[in-house]
């Protein structure tokens, strides 16, 4: 498992757990955002480390999206919960890699 996917699987977890309804709000708020900045940090991390493993970077770019506008309360909980899903099945596939360059024939 390549460190992107290993990424991709705690930001899909942490995204999921702050969309829990209330939970995730009280979570945030009392915590003066801090979560939102940490999983901006996080998410930018994450997307580097796909660049270089040439792995898919959307779900990375919608958490950093996620990072900027989920201070918004009801707005916030729904992209948490999208993007974390959206991270989750991205670290779940598996990598087409290019099998052309790595064929040897006559």
């Amino acid at each position: 498992m390549t460190n992107a996917k290993i990424m991709k699987w705690i930001t899909g977890a942490c995204e999921v757990f702050l969309g829990i309804p209330v939970l995730g709000g009280l979570i945030i708020i009392s915590t003066a955002y801090a979560p939102l900045v940490i999983m901006f940090i996080l998410h930018v991390i994450t997307w580097i480390l796909s660049s270089k493993e040439n792995e898919p970077k959307y779900g990375s770019a919608l958490g950093i999206v996620t990072s900027l506008i989920a201070w918004i309360p009801i707005v916030g909980m729904i992209m948490h919960i999208v993007t974390g899903i959206v991270l989750l099945f991205s670290a779940a596939r598996k990598n087409h890699t290019n099998r052309s360059n790595t064929y040897i024939g006559m």
